[in-house]
């Protein structure tokens, strides 16, 4: 019998061996996607280069090339695409402090996403936008001011937690680093020094940049990504930087990206990007289509996303670029596709056999609450009014309570099912009422259609009233046409809360009632006058398919929450720099020297911790942490770095994270590696971030508050 298969194999081997010696090379799967990339290069033609160059790449039948789009998303869960499961936003995967559930996740939506292209291949359909294996996430950019309307998409306003995240985001999506095949392309976006306005992003210059903050703040998770996490794809921003389009950047994409950090994947634009090099009222960079064509080639834009890169041929013609320059883009496309195993048979590529089942099932939607569950973040607990029993007599108000699509957040998929908070609700306390007709905002000229006496005569004989306001994905996005006062172009012109919700809850409060605020948001809202009207307060972000049950098993306690903020909540407008002014003097934890209302890494618990005397040995920071209260919990024991001489520094800056679960009157060991690469600081001499020896404080705690923080003097 063992002579049997050993004969049988031999056979097996020379068939392949033959059918491998009657193909062209570029069709050889055993040969590696470089050698591959180049024999099919030299195989096209100019102006089939050009179309593979273009987001939606058309099929190549005479050389059996499959059309391909490199446009898809999956921002939290697979998105554009119909039935995916659907996770918190990406503030709220920030928020949970937990890189490792964070990986998890992605790679759950990988596998959907794999499983929908497998889908469309068989019903060979031809339009494959948002159904291919390009992802166009994470989004990795600082969020430096909460009036930006895309910072819902981020990971907050640190650049080591967005690293952190962005890297489990990047290694979930891609999959296994040893697979001969990568599950999907992954996307840093958008590079660099990007984060609003949204109205004016066509034709902003970002200038006048310190560069320290574009080396401390702006680039290391970028760095992170291209070197720690090998992602596929960078994209590049619509707005210039030192007056250069950023899709036109030689400093950007050559010098620093590539040059300096090795980065050898692909460069995509931004959509319509190109366009805004020459095209009236934008950068006016560039006089002609031609000339933005040959500029973004040349500088390094692999892939545009738009219908520009379709006259790339008359620009070769014209002498703008060669074609040997269009090959390097080329053969970086073509490299990616082989890496995913888009020419090759079915039964070579194993994610090829991923199936149907395997979207919105049961697995994934635990994951969607879990995460759910973990981002949640107690601001406020007076009185310990939360969590509540069951058996008070509720009455649940705030257009957010029932609005499904609010937790979907945006760029996103359709669950089979969602929670909403009030059915979450509902199902724990049946005797819940709910008052209709409390807006999130209204117009200028707009009044309020139920009064105030209705809305008291409503909560006149309940225990406590659960308001779920906040705002929504459909009043801060991406280029947004929202009108309502405090909005603009999808940004906010200012953070407080809506006046019709302050007005409201000033009403409940004054009447005496007990209200536990839900505030539903991309990030910060300033809630300073509702942290005298309310007992409670609960950032809830927009929580995906199961945001509703997670929220109530916060609010019933079956659920102990853990969160901690990924940006600043400060008290009023008043603590904000100009929106347009990239410099980080006064931003974020790190510069902001006036007091927030709740500062970065906050978030309470339903029990109690306490840190034993922290030690710092052997390139390790290590703690006890002991839950001196009742009930089981989580928490976040956060490491923070300054240097001691740096007068023009950072307070502190973030450098270590650990979330842990301790049970009720148990402790816990927390260890936290701490290198020599933890000590990377701006060293103004080289103009340049690197390990630097010096005296700095190690601050360990539970957030970045000072009171919250173990101090120690450490030498490097």
């Amino acid at each position: 019998m063992k002579r049997y298969f050993v004969i049988l194999s031999v056979m097996f081997a020379s068939a392949s061996m033959s059918t491998y010696a009657q193909m062209l090379p570029y069709q050889n799967p055993d040969l590696s996607p470089e050698e591959r990339a180049r024999d099919l290069c030299s195989r096209l033609t100019l102006e089939e280069k050009a179309s593979l160059m273009e987001n939606a790449s058309p099929a190549i039948e005479r050389l059996g090339i499959p059309a391909f789009n490199w446009w898809s998303e999956a921002l939290h869960g697979i998105g554009r695409n119909g039935l995916a499961t659907v996770f918190p936003i990406t503030m709220g995967m920030a928020a949970t402090w937990d890189d490792a559930l964070v990986q998890q996740c992605f790679d759950a939506a990988s596998t959907e996403a794999r499983a929908k292209n497998n889908i469309a291949r068989a019903r060979m359909e031809k339009d494959l936008y948002c159904k291919s294996l390009s992802f166009w996430t994470p989004n990795i950019n600082i969020f430096r001011d909460p009036r930006w309307g895309r910072g819902q998409e981020t990971y907050g306003e640190d650049p080591y937690l967005t690293s952190r995240m962005g890297v489990a985001v990047v290694k979930g999506l891609q999959g296994p680093a040893d697979s001969k095949y990568q599950k999907l392309l992954a996307c840093a976006k958008h590079y660099a020094v990007h984060s609003g306005p949204e109205w004016n992003r066509h034709s902003f210059n970002v200038e006048d940049l310190p560069l320290r903050d574009l080396w401390e703040t702006y680039l290391p998770a970028f760095q992170a990504l291209v070197q720690e996490g090998h992602v596929a794809e960078v994209m590049c921003a619509y707005q210039r930087y030192e007056g250069k389009p950023c899709c036109g950047s030689d400093r950007l994409l050559q010098q620093i990206l590539r040059n300096e950090w090795g980065f050898d994947g692909l460069v995509t634009s931004d959509c319509g990007a190109i366009d805004d090099f020459w095209k009236p009222g934008r950068h006016g960079y560039l006089g002609t289509r031609d000339e933005a064509i040959s500029q973004a080639v040349i500088s390094g834009t692999d892939v545009e996303c738009g219908n520009t890169y379709h006259k790339l041929g008359e620009a070769v013609k014209k002498g703008l670029v060669t074609e040997s320059q269009v090959d390097v883009s080329l053969m970086r496309l073509l490299k990616a596709r082989f890496k995913l195993g888009d020419f090759d048979e079915d039964r070579q590529v194993s994610w090829k056999q991923i199936g149907y089942e395997v979207i919105d099932c049961q697995s994934h939607r635990d994951l969607a609450l879990k995460a759910a569950q973990e981002s949640i973040v107690l601001l406020q607990n007076k009185d310990n009014v939360l969590p509540l029993s069951g058996d008070e007599k509720i009455l649940v108000m705030g257009k957010n309570a029932q609005d499904e699509e609010m937790q979907w957040g945006n760029y996103n998929g359709f669950p089979a099912q969602t929670i909403t908070i009030l059915q979450g609700i509902k199902s724990r306390a049946p005797q819940t009422s709910f008052l209709d007709g409390i807006p999130l905002v209204l117009a200028e000229d707009e009044e309020l259609k139920i009064s105030r006496e209705e809305i008291l005569n409503a909560a006149k004989d309940v225990d406590v009233v659960v308001f779920v306001g906040g705002i929504s994905p459909r009043l801060e996005g991406e280029e947004m046409r929202v009108t309502y006062p405090g909005f603009k172009g999808g940004d906010r012109t200012d953070i407080e809360l809506p006046q019709v919700q302050r007005r409201i809850l000033g009403w409940l409060s004054e009447a005496g009632k007990k209200v536990v605020f839900v505030n539903c948001s991309g990030s910060a809202i300033a809630l300073k006058p509702e942290s005298s009207t309310c007992k409670a307060i609960l950032q809830a972000w927009y929580g995906g398919q199961a945001g509703g049950e997670a929220l109530a098993q916060v609010l019933f306690g079956e659920y102990n929450p853990a969160g901690k903020l990924p940006v600043t909540f400060y008290a009023d407008n008043t603590q904000l720099p100009d929106f347009e002014d990239y410099r980080m003097k006064g931003r974020t934890y790190r510069y902001f020297d006036g007091k927030p209302l709740w500062p970065f890494g906050y978030g309470l618990s339903y029990t109690q911790f306490t840190l034993d005397k922290v030690q710092y040995k052997n390139n390790k920071v290590r703690v006890r942490v002991k839950n001196t209260g009742a009930r089981d919990g989580q928490e976040v024991v956060q490491v923070y770095l300054k240097r001691a001489d740096d007068v023009d520094g950072p307070r502190m800056a973030l450098r270590g994270f650990r979330r842990v679960a301790v049970k009720a009157g148990r402790s816990a060991s927390v260890e936290i590696p701490f290198d020599e690469n933890s000590f990377t600081w701006w060293d103004k001499k080289s103009n340049s971030m690197r390990p630097l020896p010096g005296r700095y404080q190690l601050m360990v705690g539970t957030s970045s508050r000072a009171e919250d923080l173990q101090t120690l003097e450490v030498d490097f």
